[in-house]
């Protein structure tokens, strides 16, 4: 049974509590894919994720939808993408192609990737592609509700607005038949037919029940939506979120117009690379799904979500950070099979690795993986992870993280770093060392026979072996070399 004390089970009990105990629960979320889909597009769907789970896990059936909202407008030619496309600039973003794959629309290119990313850290919604949807007129009834309330919802957006709504406002518009543009203007509005004029020349009146051209504006084709999926929850960034914003106004029309309760909400904080920028697909700081999932491991990327509460911003690091993480990560793994784990730790790690299993996994450190993968003896260990230590050294590790193990000692030394450096040699000659520790140990006894500082020993041994000032811990460096190797490299020395 989950406990409370979790935020994401927190919000499980609120929503059974104003919900009421149901059959199954609804939990929603979703997004326009007018361009790259970017990690901070994936805190809303994880968010969500985290609340299905802890449902479930209190025994409830649960319907999870993620909705593409591929119906709406092209606006705006996003960075990367050719001028030329500012010919389907009106049109639905379901209805033009894709730059980067002709046999796509520009939509299904961008949600295909996503979908993709989505399944390899464990997430498998239900996806509901609206421009499908509205094709086939789903939603006639309802848009009919709100063509006949126009006045209630215009009263309504009117009371957040600095200027009130044009008197020919209409909570839809349409896509020209001809064009398949939204260049037009609607003339009249009878039940469910629908008049419009177009600036392409062409006018009608349809039947929306059999013509799906119609698209819902956005204030309030979110509550429409919540009636018609009847959702319980649905988390929203914090631009939704402020006084005034899509939610103050969702919520009114979905009581005031479509007589529904509307769902249990959560906003969530932004996100953002460590020294960069909030993301966002219009400006191209778009950093995607599978570029984090290149360096962080399934759990490992879902253990950042999961420990942050949505309403609190973070950073995702890419620089030595990583390591940090990794380590934080198998720590807590070894304390909830140890049984040391508190309840919100063991809730974290049973989120973050959703498919526990009944023994701990044999796991090698991600900071030891750096140095084994370097000195070419990574052979036979976890894949993933090296494949994610390598991703990351080749992208993102500093020069400090980076080094090559030499053949031969270059380089000037004083009389004293040579002392050390032959006093090194003849301690990895003596005897094999047992552990790190152990040959810690006997580095200070070669620095006080030579007469050398801890730092000048240090940093000679480094620029013999690896020809840097700094790297990896040198008495772990040397043992995962091997003693023969480094005694070999330190016989060059000159």
């Amino acid at each position: 049974m989950a406990e409370k004390f979790f935020w994401a089970d927190a919000i499980a009990d609120q929503i059974i509590k104003q919900k009421g105990d149901k059959k199954e629960y609804v939990c929603a979320s979703g997004i326009t894919p007018s361009g790259q889909v970017h990690i901070g597009n994936f805190r809303e769907v994880i968010t969500t994720d985290m609340v299905v789970r802890a449902l479930r896990d209190k025994g409830k059936k649960v319907r999870f939808i993620y909705s593409w909202d591929d119906f709406d407008r092209f606006r705006k030619v996003p960075k990367g993408v050719d001028k030329s496309y500012e010919k389907y600039l009106g049109m639905p973003i379901s209805d033009i192609p894709s730059p980067f794959d002709d046999k796509m629309s520009y939509a299904e290119f961008n949600e295909k990737k996503f979908e993709g990313s989505l399944g390899k850290v464990f997430i498998e919604p239900e996806f509901i592609y609206q421009n499908e949807m509205n094709k086939k007129s789903a939603y006639a009834d309802l848009i009919k509700v709100a063509l006949e309330n126009r006045d209630v919802i215009k009263a309504i957006l009117d009371k957040h607005r600095k200027e009130a709504l044009e008197d020919d406002w209409w909570p839809i518009m349409v896509y020209c038949d001809v064009c398949k543009k939204d260049l037009t203007k609607i003339t009249g509005v009878d039940g469910y037919d629908v008049s419009y004029e177009c600036e392409c020349g062409h006018s009608e009146t349809f039947d929306i029940r059999k013509k799906g051209i119609v698209s819902i504006r956005w204030r309030v084709d979110w509550p429409l939506r919540w009636r018609f999926e009847a959702v319980d929850f649905e988390p929203g960034g914090i631009d939704h979120s402020v006084y005034g914003g899509s939610f103050t106004t969702a919520k009114d029309i979905a009581r005031e117009v479509f007589d529904f309760e509307p769902p249990v909400y959560q906003f969530y904080e932004w996100i953002s690379v460590k020294g960069g920028e909030v993301f966002s697909s219009s400006t191209g700081n778009a950093l995607t799904l599978d570029e984090v999932e290149e360096v962080y491991e399934p759990a490992v990327l879902r253990y950042l979500f999961v420990g942050t509460k949505p309403k609190s911003a973070f950073n995702i690091s890419f620089d030595n950070d990583v390591i940090s993480i990794y380590e934080k990560f198998d720590a807590l793994e070894k304390k909830y099979f140890s049984g040391d784990c508190n309840p919100r730790e063991k809730r974290m790690y049973e989120m973050s690795v959703v498919d526990v299993l009944k023994k701990k996994p044999v796991r090698t450190g991600f900071r030891h993986l750096v140095t084994l993968v370097q000195i070419g003896e990574a052979k036979g260990l976890n894949e993933v992870r090296i494949e994610k230590v390598r991703n990351w050294l080749d992208k993102y590790a500093g020069d400090d993280m980076k080094f090559e193990i030499q053949t031969k000692v270059s380089g000037k030394f004083s009389a004293k770093e040579k002392k050390a450096l032959s006093g090194l040699k003849k301690a990895l000659g003596e005897k094999k060392y047992s552990s790190d520790k152990e040959l810690l140990d006997r580095f200070y006894e070669i620095c006080e026979n030579a007469g050398i500082s801890n730092t000048d020993f240090f940093e000679a041994a480094y620029r013999a072996i690896i020809k840097k000032e700094k790297g990896p811990r040198l008495a772990s460096l040397i043992v995962m070399i091997g003693q023969e190797k480094v005694i070999k490299l330190l016989d060059t020395l000159k």
